[in-house]
């Protein structure tokens, strides 16, 4: 029987373990914190299930007067408070923390019922690849005693931990990282968010809407400077108009905790102070101590280990997935690179991973949903390709919701009019970037959107309406 080992219980693990199982092999994961990795257990499911609260209270605060709902109150209306729900910080990451571990123990569950053997404890490569084949694994358990495993191929999927700067340490309390916001029991009264990028836009807007006030330090001209530029304007006007303070082309060089406060120095010399600082600038991955060198695995200068478009790093019989390989740090992406080198390894059908097929989201508010080819490449030349946006605000749905901000852009080949890319922003973007994602993965066209039925009223007919406009264009006649 064919011996899998992987090292690492995230996305790329798990997903691996039961594919490798359910091919026949015999599958042991080796894991130090628990199933499901920081995705499930510090990070996207922890994450996204406080902004499912802070969503909450934005679409209450935003709508419920244009909507017409009444909130009943003692208080005579002229001496109401602006704010008139509130939430409880501790119970909500009460819960968080529950159902992070309920779903890392679900993992567990169904891995070992899939015939996965887990093992507790630290695991690294032990040398080069025997004559046999074969490779070493030492596995040390906490209370440092090793174990030897022998394995006919090695999957890493060890994921990586938050970057931090070297004056500006997390001390648990005051200055966080993402993966201790958690352990707060009240509500920080002013919050420093240090890093614009995805983590950092979803932390500021989510603890924004639970009522803290908000600093956003970016050091890039815009938030999200990774991400359409148009989505990044919208979400950035969004941010300012519900008062946070977005501090453009500001680098933080510092944090210290004064007292009770926090003091974070800027490059330029400026001090900005609030009651706590969350650091967001990006994450590190977790290659040390794994013997990956000494057993033939390149690493980039980064530290990601260097992998194929199946999995493969430099060492035969070595393979790796997830954000320890830097490919893409998305839970869905660090799955497929996982089952795709089970799929290779075990002699099964599989397609290299096609990053330009991958959808993803940033759990703002708005949601910002992006697939395939991007405005960037478009504007670089990188693509030839016809675009069109259609403002939310045109939508009936929406106009009924309440909703002013977002947009559907859709990208697609001048001639063919095959759909190679596209932007959501709106509400559960995530949600409404499937159909076009679908399209960019078996190369629809805007007319075969265009001609499909959409429920009326709905927020996903817009992306039916940019369809048609891009199909007339494409036939010469202006929408």
């Amino acid at each position: 029987m064919t011996r899998i080992v992987i090292i690492g219980g995230g996305p790329g693990g798990y997903e691996a373990a039961l594919v490798a199982a359910q091919l026949g092999a015999e599958v042991t994961v080796v894991d130090c914190d628990g199933l499901g990795g920081a995705s499930v257990l510090t990070d996207c499911v922890p994450s996204k299930t406080l902004i499912a609260t802070a969503e909450v209270m934005t679409t209450f605060d935003s709508s419920y007067e244009e909507l017409g709902i009444i909130v009943a109150d003692d208080t005579p209306p002229l001496e109401q408070a602006a704010r008139v729900v509130g939430v409880d910080l501790g119970k909500v990451n009460r819960r968080v923390k529950r159902l992070a571990l309920a779903q890392s123990h679900d993992i567990t569950a169904s891995v070992t019922r899939a015939g996965a053997r887990v093992m507790r404890g630290r695991g690294r490569l032990d040398g080069m690849q025997a004559l046999d084949g074969s490779r070493k694994v030492v596995v040390t358990a906490a209370d440092g005693t090793e174990e030897t495993l022998t394995a006919d191929a090695v999957l890493i999927a060890t994921g990586g931990h938050p970057r931090e700067l070297p004056d500006a340490q997390p001390d648990g309390e005051r200055i966080l990282n993402w993966t201790q916001v958690y352990d707060l029991t009240e509500l920080p009264e002013e919050l420093i968010v240090v890093g614009s990028g995805v983590t950092g836009a979803e932390f500021a807007g989510a603890y924004q809407a639970l009522g803290s006030k908000v600093t956003l330090v970016s050091s890039r001209d815009r938030v999200l400077p990774g991400e359409d530029p148009d989505a990044a304007a919208v979400l950035e006007d969004v941010f300012r108009r519900r008062g946070m303070n977005v501090m453009a082309r500001s680098r933080a060089q510092a944090a210290k905790r004064v007292g009770d406060r926090v003091e974070v120095t800027l490059a330029d010399g400026r001090v900005i102070t609030g009651s706590h600082c969350l650091m967001a600038v990006g994450a590190i991955p977790n290659s040390a101590g794994l013997g990956l060198e000494d057993a033939g695995v390149k690493l980039r200068d980064s530290g990601h280990i260097w992998t194929d478009k199946v999995s493969r790093t430099t060492a035969p019989g070595v393979y790796a997935a997830g954000d320890v390989t830097g490919v893409f740090a998305l839970a869905s992406v660090a799955a497929m690179q996982g089952r795709i080198a089970m799929y290779h390894f075990l002699g099964d059908a599989v397609a290299p991973l096609n990053l330009k097929t991958v959808s993803s989201n940033v759990f703002t508010d708005p949601e910002i949903a992006t697939v395939g080819y991007s405005q960037a490449d478009v504007d670089a030349g990188k693509i030839d390709a016809r675009v069109v946006k259609l403002p939310l605000l045109r939508n009936p749905r929406a106009k009924m919701q309440g909703i002013r901000d977002g947009f559907v852009k859709i990208f697609c080949r001048p001639g063919t009019g095959i759909v190679v890319g596209g932007v959501v922003v709106a509400p559960r973007a995530s949600e409404l970037i499937h159909p076009i994602s679908i399209a960019v993965d078996n190369n629809l066209t805007v007319e075969q959107i265009a001609n499909a039925f959409t429920v009326y009223p709905s927020l996903s007919g817009s992306i039916a309406e940019v369809a048609r406009q891009l199909h007339t264009r494409k036939a010469g006649v202006e929408a």
